[in-house]
């Protein structure tokens, strides 16, 4: 699902992708290995989650040749400042997060990405924001502004203007999610056109790059 609609969305082998909670390398396995060497970044506060991916399902070769980046820590403040990419995933992590940590990340990768690029992210919708069906207490914080397992809902309208004042463009993307929606967060010069009010497929990006020729 997660490398599909990013390939569909524009991914290249050539790009520089940070997978936000990049866990145990569950889509990290797809695109370390379609990734140009050192393209694929990702944050996670749970190094031994990726030792465990590296062990159980990229091995350690896969690893030393693509030489990905990854940071171990709960919030983009750990990028470096030369870090820069194209493309960011962050599929079921905003999902966790008070609106104040989603501002948070928003405004924490707004710097490192690309004038053309484009963070791809899931969030649970609903008619009310930050609910829960079974309540939500202290108990439920694992963390500042982050919650586990549970998924509180939020408005479309409510994500929408956050992103706007974090200087984005927000759109909710036309792909499945067995429980969440996929939403994009594009910076100014990337091209939203060819997928609005259109099917977000790879026939219609094809159709979109023919058509500038």
């Amino acid at each position: 699902m997660t490398f599909n609609l990013l390939t569909t969305i524009g991914l290249r082998q050539y790009h520089y992708l940070l997978d936000v909670g990049c866990g145990s390398l569950r889509s990290g396995r797809l695109f370390i290995t379609y990734l140009n060497p050192g393209h694929y970044i990702g944050i996670e506060p749970n190094e031994w989650l990726v030792n465990e991916g590296i062990s159980r399902e990229t091995g350690s070769d896969l690893m030393r040749i693509k030489k990905p980046q990854i940071f171990f820590a709960d919030g983009p403040e750990i990028l470096p400042e030369g870090v820069k990419f194209d493309f960011a995933v962050a599929q079921s992590v905003l999902s966790h997060c008070t609106l104040e940590l989603i501002e948070r990340w928003l405004i924490g990768l707004f710097p490192h990405m690309e004038a053309s690029g484009a963070l791809l992210a899931t969030f649970r919708q609903g008619s009310e924001d930050f609910y829960h069906e079974k309540g939500i207490t202290d108990q439920d914080f694992k963390a500042d502004g982050w919650l586990y397992p549970k998924c509180p809902t939020y408005r479309i309208e409510t994500i929408g203007n956050l992103a706007e004042r974090c200087g984005y463009r927000f759109r909710i993307l036309d792909w499945k999610h067995p429980r969440q929606t996929w939403s994009v967060f594009a910076r100014e010069d990337y091209d939203l056109s060819w997928f609005e009010n259109k099917p977000l497929t790879w026939n219609t990006m094809i159709e979109n790059l023919f058509g500038k020729y």
